[in-house]
């Protein structure tokens, strides 16, 4: 099924092409305008990108909000995590802020993927995934991209998300397992 991925991210672009293989995930025109992210939550957000992908190029649309939750900081930064050091920021900007805020009595952190498919139509499905894990004392790696050198996950304690291979990080990653569901929902 050919699905319009409705982000300018090319790391997620990427990404979600190899996560969701027997599917063609095409960009999002130039052209579309997305909604801001204005929701509280990240299907809120999701489901607001989807949507306005599937309305604007008449094809289904996918749409991922995503980010890290850590336990320390009451959730934060959540749905702000791409913003979370200025909306200008850029991810090693976002990455400091977060290791240098997070106290070190409580490290405890997840990754959040919410997964929105929207068709033209109107129908719409979420599919969520999360990672567990903790933020690390300092970067280490140079894989990945947004928090990954910062966030070791529970299933590979030795390492951050930045210093397993692509085929590591996809098995567990919050966005592999929401694209997992995605791909066997549109297989169902």
């Amino acid at each position: 099924m050919r699905l319009v991925l409705a982000t300018r991210n090319h790391h997620k672009l990427r990404e979600f092409r190899g996560l969701l293989p027997g599917h063609e995930v095409v960009p999002l025109p130039d052209a579309v305008e997305l909604p801001p992210e204005t929701g509280t939550t990240f299907e809120e957000n999701a489901r607001a990108k989807a949507a306005a992908a599937a309305e604007a190029t008449g094809q289904p649309a996918f749409a991922d909000d995503s980010g890290i939750e850590a336990a320390g900081l009451g959730g934060a930064p959540g749905v702000r995590s791409a913003r979370y050091a200025g909306a200008e920021a850029t991810d090693e900007e976002n990455l400091a802020k977060l290791l240098a805020e997070v106290p070190e009595a409580d490290r405890r952190a997840r990754y959040v993927c919410a997964l929105a498919f929207v068709e033209p139509a109107g129908r719409e499905e979420m599919f969520v995934g999360t990672c567990e894990g903790e933020i690390a004392a300092e970067p280490r790696g140079s894989g990945g991209f947004g928090y990954d050198p910062g966030f070791v996950p529970a299933e590979h304690p030795e390492r951050t998300m930045a210093e397993l291979a692509v085929e590591e990080k996809d098995a567990i990653s919050h966005r592999g397992r929401a694209a997992r569901k995605l791909a066997a929902w549109l297989e169902g």
